[in-house]
């Protein structure tokens, strides 16, 4: 009797999994490809040497910050696109297009002129001359090397980003799945050639790798631009979509109510993670090198749930939109015990992998021993992750996007930020107890999201409100 509750709640048919893997399977083999070459990019910049691989390693942080505000431009609007197409509203989700370009345009421009300007106090709040096993003016030559190429890059992920996103609120992954493939078999052939130097061309390390990426963001931004203005017929919403510059009032102040704070929250969120990367390298360069190394194998391994978690957004938001509450409640309670089911397994996974991942670096032994015990926490720490991840994108589902911005970013910034800095700076504990006791407050965050999940506030149709 008890197993049959539990199994009628958590566990769907076989036609629910094959929707669901139908909707994720793509994303993740988008995504994992993404991180595969980025995980190839990082060892090939690994084997130049220390200094390099940590200058590239900061840059990486604040493109990462970047690439998350972009993901929150699109995402304000998402909410409204997915339910839009769930009603069968295509010119509603013409308008919020309009509005992820308008977002995209507006952080892209912003980005440039932060990166352009304070380009070296940025990389050096990440470099401190105490404790390091490196060059600490090496590591910010090489990282101003790699922003300078990688700044010509942001303008076609952020136009890839606006048409990748609601490509996706169609349920058509199969495409952004394509395009990446084509970006980072690019990108891979091209990091070879010119990280090294292969058949006759000079060894550009840092520049080599920047050159590569930017080239494979040109042709993902091309193949999705081009595909959706070639499939009209599958892409309504394209349909006149830059015949007028204009927003709906109605649907304008829709965006901003609902998708204010998400947009904020995103940006908020990755400005945390890189402050709370900030206050580990304040213990040396050599930390810097080891939270490279670890990051690196862990956004291969988390990219399951954080597709997931975006699966959830598109089943549970297109339901929501149809007027279907209950179903989605009931898909939504399967989606999230399916996604910490898959992590605590890859959980595992990643434990036995992560004792053998660092040798492949040509860096100090202590790094590499360093990296291990990170890579350890990482994947402790993962299936919590999981479950507060699908939380976040249940609530930003159903519009509750002021709760997800006091869930996320004002639980980093006022909870986890000073925790981790009082630790680094005023303790001295081990930087790998520090990055356990951070990690794991992860906890306090499961516990939140199980008592918003439970009391159903996110279950509401925002598109038939707004009508």
């Amino acid at each position: 009797m008890m197993w049959r509750k539990f199994k009628n709640k958590f566990i769907g048919t076989a036609d629910f999994y094959k929707y669901v893997l139908y909707l994720a399977v793509p994303m993740i083999v988008q995504n994992a490809i993404t991180s595969f070459v980025s995980f190839l990019d990082n060892i090939m910049v690994g084997q130049i040497g220390t200094e390099q691989m940590s200058g590239v390693a900061i840059v990486n942080q604040l493109m990462f910050v970047f690439n998350i505000c972009i993901f929150g431009g699109v995402s304000g609007a998402g909410i409204f696109g997915t339910q839009y197409f769930g009603k069968g509203d295509y010119e509603g989700q013409k308008h919020t297009f309009r509005f992820k370009l308008y977002a995209c345009g507006l952080i892209t421009c912003a980005a440039l002129l932060l990166f352009g300007f304070l380009d070296t106090q940025l990389i050096s709040l990440y470099l401190n001359e105490s404790h390091s096993a490196g060059d600490v003016s090496l590591a910010l030559k090489y990282g101003k090397e790699y922003l300078a190429i990688m700044m010509i890059g942001l303008i076609p992920f952020a136009l890839g980003q606006a048409y990748t996103s609601t490509i996706r609120e169609t349920g058509q992954t199969l495409v952004p799945m394509i395009a990446g493939i084509a970006a980072v078999a690019t990108n891979l052939f091209l990091d070879y050639i010119l990280i090294f130097g292969i058949g006759g061309m000079p060894g550009m390390g840092v520049r080599g790798a920047a050159i590569a990426t930017v080239i494979a963001r040109f042709i993902e931004c091309f193949i999705v631009v081009f595909w959706t203005h070639t499939h009209k017929e599958v892409n309504p919403y394209i349909k006149g979509a830059y015949s007028s510059p204009k927003i709906p009032r109605s649907v304008l102040r829709g965006i901003l109510i609902k998708g204010s704070p998400l947009m904020l929250n995103e940006m908020f969120w990755a400005s945390g993670m890189a402050v709370i990367s900030q206050c580990y390298a304040v213990r040396g360069l050599e930390v810097v090198a080891a939270q490279n190394i670890s990051s690196t194998i862990s956004n291969l391994f988390n990219i399951v749930y954080l597709q997931l978690g975006g699966c959830i957004s598109i089943v549970v938001g297109q339901l929501l939109g149809a007027g279907k509450i209950e179903e989605a409640r009931d898909a939504d309670n399967k989606m999230i015990f399916f996604s910490v089911f898959c992590c605590a397994c890859i959980s595992a996974v990643m434990v036995v992998v992560g004792r053998y991942f660092p040798s492949i670096y040509n860096t100090e032994e202590t790094i590499k021993a360093l990296a291990q015990k990170l890579i350890v926490i990482s994947a402790l720490v993962m299936p919590l992750c999981s479950f507060s991840h699908a939380a976040y994108f249940t609530l930003r589902s159903g519009g509750k996007t002021i709760v997800t911005f006091l869930f996320d970013s004002v639980f980093v910034w006022v909870l986890v930020i000073p925790f981790a800095y009082t630790l680094a700076n005023y303790t001295n504990l081990t930087i790998t107890t520090v990055f356990f006791l951070v990690q794991f407050t992860e906890i306090i965050k499961v516990i939140l999201g199980l008592f918003m999940l439970k009391s159903g506030v996110w279950l509401q149709n925002i598109v038939e409100e707004k009508a």
